[in-house]
């Protein structure tokens, strides 16, 4: 049986898998619904047969595999498209999250990374949600560098998202990412150390 199941979020260029690399090398596992996403619409997957009936041949690649460039292009220009493809996606990685997290050791502190935890209102399925936070003039600067964006394109993922202060409102954590990375850091450490392993051993 798991020793504690925790929900971690955060808006688009947060840096939830910085935070949850950390996690892992202090022990956690480690489920990543963005990997997961990849996972179920690969070549040969039902997943994939689905989207492309759904969008067609234009968000294939060449050599048959999913182009995500094209793809994003369609479903961030156009609210019901995106639900389309998370209709299509989403049950599937969930479905695959479930089998991952029921093979964890026992007692592990399982963290299973969701950008899209508030809006699919999952948060009442874990123990604990810890939402990384960041300034959403930060948020949009690391947008754009990580992803090669102009700035119209990062508001649209942005603002695909739920707001701010909605993710918030489901937090049991917050850990702040605007600063350094020695910042970031340290409170990774104190989550760690005061309240995910004594929660998970105190857990029956």
């Amino acid at each position: 049986m798991v020793g504690l199941l925790i929900g971690l979020t955060g808006g688009i260029g947060s840096g939830k898998s910085t935070v949850a690399e950390l996690l892992a090398e202090r022990g956690a596992v480690v489920i990543d619904a963005d990997l997961l996403a990849r996972e179920v619409v690969e070549p040969g997957t039902p997943g994939l047969a689905a989207v492309v009936e759904r969008f067609g041949e234009g968000v294939l690649r060449s050599d048959g595999a999913l182009d995500r460039p094209a793809l994003g292009r369609l479903v961030f220009a156009d609210p019901d498209a995106r639900r389309d493809l998370e209709a299509i996606v989403h049950p599937a990685v969930r479905a695959r999250a479930a089998e991952l997290t029921a093979a964890a050791p026992p007692g592990a502190v399982v963290v299973q990374v969701i950008p899209l935890l508030a809006e699919t209102g999952q948060a009442a399925s874990f123990d604990l949600v810890v939402v990384v936070d960041v300034a959403p003039e930060v948020q949009l600067a690391r947008v754009r560098a990580r992803d090669g964006l102009d700035a119209d394109e990062a508001r649209a993922r942005v603002r695909a998202q739920a707001g701010r202060e909605e993710r918030l409102a489901f937090a049991d954590i917050i850990i702040d990412n605007s600063g350094t990375p020695a910042e970031l850091l340290a409170q990774v450490e104190r989550l760690w150390r005061e309240e995910l392993a004594p929660a998970a051993l105190r857990k029956p």
